[in-house]
């Protein structure tokens, strides 16, 4: 496991960087574009967790060596769920939180202002069921989503997190560590755990956090079913994309991972399942992360430099890769393997 950098920690990369703050039907979102977009190649597109920003969420991953040779490629957009941006004012009294819904329908203002005219999505946590319903509702638009530790259910994980803190004192920040990390990482990993506890407890607006997390909470389920060849496969609400889900083999998202896993196409989603891994495996294994990212857009038809997979295969190291995948996407077969020799 990689050692942990403050969550907020400025980026490694020197890629032009601008931060905008766009108008939608439903207030303002701060986003964060690095790069500029290549020709007519999608826009990576991010959306954070609760308890998260984009830096702390996405920094860990995007720093890393093998993604930021993936991201010579790509533009990059992060957005900030409304009042979640470091340094974020108040919302006034009596100001209502955008729905999970309308929080998805507020990146169309941004890929318009920006000029993006389609995306490729990372999103974790409540930032994974955004993009799912902004998929869902604007399939053009977006080309390939990488989803980790998605529930596409409406059942509120406030009531089960709360049920798995027995002993402690169930505020809003203990209820999102234990909605981010299993039981054995809260006790184990005490540098992670204590990293991330701070930053939640004092980087982020506690009232605007509490109202982004009774938006998820209240969240509608996406509705989402897996097509019938000869049935419903014109008919049925599901994503029309490729879809890569990730969840850490101990996360407490993993039973939600895989019943979205199993309403979706078997044909246009793989399921990558990470052992020794826990939650937010972006921060905890960004290595394995990117390379799976890599595959993922390799299958859609981009990344085929050779220079770029003769570097992977030539850096002189031997990393150990435990993965599960079901239903393999085009090149991410090749992560099938309990070893990868780079």
């Amino acid at each position: 496991m990689c050692s942990t950098p403050p969550p907020n920690s400025a980026s490694g990369t020197r890629t032009r960087s601008s931060e905008h703050d766009i108008e939608t039907p439903h207030g303002v979102l701060h986003v964060t574009m690095r790069g500029v977009p290549k020709g007519n190649r999608p826009v990576i597109l991010t959306y954070h967790d609760i308890g998260l920003n984009h830096k702390s969420c996405f920094n860990t991953l995007f720093n890393y060596e093998d993604m930021q040779e993936i991201t010579q490629h790509f533009a990059v957009v992060h957005v900030d769920a409304p009042g979640q941006q470091e340094a974020a004012p108040p919302f006034p009294s009596g100001y209502r939180y955008p729905t999970m819904d309308e929080l998805a329908e507020m990146l169309p203002s941004v890929l318009t202002q920006l000029r993006v005219n389609t995306v490729i999505g990372i999103g974790v946590g409540a930032g994974a069921y955004v993009l799912t319903r902004f998929a869902l509702n604007h399939p053009s638009l977006v080309e390939g989503l990488v989803l980790i530790d998605v529930d596409p259910c409406a059942e509120g994980w406030i009531d089960w997190a709360a049920s798995k803190l027995t002993g402690w004192t169930s505020n809003l920040v203990d209820i999102i560590m234990a909605h981010h990390f299993s039981t054995d990482e809260l006790t184990d990993n005490q540098e992670l755990i204590q990293t991330y506890r701070l930053h939640i407890a004092q980087d982020i607006n506690q009232d605007n956090l509490a109202l982004f997390c009774g938006s998820y909470q209240y969240r509608q389920d996406l509705g989402i079913e897996r097509p019938i060849v000869g049935l419903n496969e014109h008919t049925v609400n599901t994503l029309t994309c490729p879809a890569l889900l990730v969840v850490g083999d101990t996360s407490p998202a993993v039973e939600a991972v895989v019943e979205c896993n199993s309403r979706l196409n078997p044909t246009k989603t793989t399921l990558l399942k990470m052992a020794d891994c826990g939650g937010l495996p972006q921060v905890v294994q960004p290595g394995k992360l990117a390379e799976a990212f890599k595959y993922f857009v390799q299958g859609m038809g981009y990344m085929h430099e050779r220079a770029f997979f003769t570097r992977l295969l030539t850096k002189g190291q031997t990393e150990a890769l435990h993965v599960v995948i079901a239903y393999p996407l085009c090149s991410l077969q090749c992560l099938s393997t309990t070893t990868l020799n780079r």
